[in-house]
């Protein structure tokens, strides 16, 4: 029997569960005519992250990263009682996936450069953990809008790129998660 998880009275059928995250899960899903990234928020407890109302952060933070100029899928819908999201499907592979299967290449530096030329301009950060970030026609997507005020410490340059290639931390990682 196929899951279905509907959005403000519209129904989706699910594909697949494309991951989970600090604040919610991510589904492949489909109205039967186009597919769609479907995320359902949970309330599972993090021990390294504080949340408030996660639905109004969410529409929030992405109210943000549209002003800033950042490439994010649309979001399209939200069901704001039932915590689901529906956004656009940005279809490629994860930043994460090219590093472990040797894709990198250097536009994609210099993608994620520009974006935090606008986003430290903007006092923000974004999660700049690569699983958050896919390559679609050559062009760099964050596919998460979780956002935050700039602090020096978790900017790309000081977190995030120590996850952009085989370095110990990201094959530290992938050891940890391995299937």
């Amino acid at each position: 029997m196929k899951k279905t998880m509907n959005v403000n009275e519209n129904e989706f059928s699910i594909i697949k569960l494309l991951g989970k995250g600090k604040g919610g899960y991510s589904y492949l899903a489909t109205d039967g005519t186009k597919q769609y990234v479907l995320k359902q928020i949970h309330h599972e407890p993090c021990d390294y992250y504080q949340f408030g109302n996660k639905i109004e952060a969410e529409m929030n933070d992405y109210k943000r990263l549209k002003n800033v100029g950042i490439r994010i899928p649309e979001m399209l819908d939200v069901d704001v009682q039932n915590e689901r999201i529906l956004k656009e499907y940005i279809e490629g592979d994860t930043i994460y996936d090219l590093v472990l299967n040797d894709g990198m290449k250097e536009q994609y530096f210099e993608q994620v450069h520009e974006m935090c030329r606008l986003l430290y301009a903007a006092n923000t950060n974004i999660d700049y953990f690569p699983t958050n970030f896919v390559v679609q026609n050559e062009e760099l997507y964050y596919i998460d809008f979780e956002c935050n005020d700039y602090m020096k410490e978790w900017d790309f340059e000081n977190w995030g790129i120590k996850y952009w290639s085989k370095t110990p931390e990201f094959l530290q990682h992938v050891k940890e998660h391995a299937k």
